[in-house]
Order: C-alpha cells, then structure tokens, then sequence
C-alpha cells in the first residue's frame, strides 16, 4: 500500500509538480495546526483542574485549521518549490560548486536559514494575523512577539534537517522531506502564535530591546 502511494505521489509529482506540492503543503500544514491546537488544548487542561468536563474536551477549530492549511497551499508549496529548484540550480551553475560536497550542502544550508527561514516566518505570521481578523498594528505587535522565539528555536533544528536533505535528498524530493518535518514545524510555528503573550516570549523581547 506504501510502495503504490508512493508510486502515486512519484507519477503527480512528475506530471505536476507545482500542483503536487501546494496540495501536500496544504494537507501537512493543517493536520500541525490541529496538532498544535491540542498541544494548546493540554496544557490548559492540565493548568486548569476544576475547569468542567465540557471544557476538557478537545475542539478542532476548523477555521483556523484552514486558515493555516492555506498558508501551506499559498506560500509554502509553490514558493518552496521554486526556491529548491532555483537554489540547487543557482549555487551548480553559477557558484559552480559540486553537488554533494561539504562546501555544496554547507551554502545550501546557510542560503536557507538567512534567506527563506525568515522569510517564512515573517510572511506565515503576518498572515495569519491578517487571516485572523487582526489590525495593522496588531499584526505588528505579534510579529515583533513571535518572530524572534521562533527563529531562534526553529534555527537550532532546521540546519541539522536541512544538511541531511540537502546531501541526501535528489532536489524534486526536497520540498516533500522539508513537508514532512513541516508537520512538526507548523505545529511548532501555531503552538507559538497560540501561546500569546507568554512569559518566555517577553524574555526574547527584553533580550533584543537590551541589545539596542
């Protein structure tokens, strides 16, 4: 059964590629929202024991499933498709590296942490808060709160997923290993908006405000 989706995945993928990725971004990034919202959903249960019954029962809020879903659709599958397939192409024939080489992976790697990470985040923030209702200024606010702890707890675990998919991985199948850890990821970047004005945040924040 695993070997004929695959198959499956292989056949749409070389038919249409572009197609291929936004629709599995979409599904991956909605089932990390919803991973998100019962991580979410946990631990306030766990804070809050004389809460009542009803209230412990996990709710998928679908709209806002969707909302990140699309994000997944929108941005990551089509934007990250290209991104590969241009960064691979980019640092072969123009930076005339050899594939596979220490030197090779160690670009790709510092080309995708300075340049798309932070473009993700800004862009899947910023989003989201629109998406959600929220003013300008609002948006603002909660990109100022959430971009700098995810980027920071997201860059100590995305170089060593990216050295691993950049030595190993043919190109056309990078944007679905990348997907898969998106799974966490995104459960990661929604878990993070969800957690508002969290203490550990503000630590963030005084940390970059000292620095000025």
């Amino acid at each position: 059964m695993l070997r004929n989706a695959w198959r499956w995945y292989q056949s749409c993928l070389a038919v249409h590629p572009v197609k291929t990725q936004m629709a599995s971004s979409a599904v991956l990034w909605a089932l990390g929202d919803i991973g998100a919202q019962a991580v979410t959903h946990s631990t306030f249960v766990k804070k809050q024991p004389l809460i009542s019954e009803e209230e412990k029962k996990f709710k998928i809020n679908w709209r806002r499933a969707a909302i990140t879903s699309t994000f997944g659709l929108t941005f990551v599958g089509p934007v990250g498709h290209f991104w590969y397939e241009y960064l691979d192409k980019y640092i072969r024939t123009r930076l005339l590296m050899q594939p596979k080489t220490l030197k090779f992976v160690a670009t790709k790697v510092a080309a995708d942490g300075l340049l798309f990470g932070p473009l993700d985040l800004l862009v899947f923030f910023s989003y989201l808060g629109f998406a959600s209702g929220r003013s300008v200024e609002q948006v603002k606010q909660d990109v100022k709160r959430d971009f700098l702890p995810a980027l920071v707890l997201g860059g100590t675990v995305w170089p060593v997923v990216q050295v691993a998919n950049f030595r190993f991985v043919p190109v056309r199948f990078q944007l679905l290993y990348v997907n898969l850890f998106c799974l966490l990821d995104s459960t990661f970047l929604s878990w993070v908006e969800q957690q508002g004005d969290a203490s550990w945040k503000r630590w963030f924040k005084s940390l970059s405000s000292s620095k000025v």
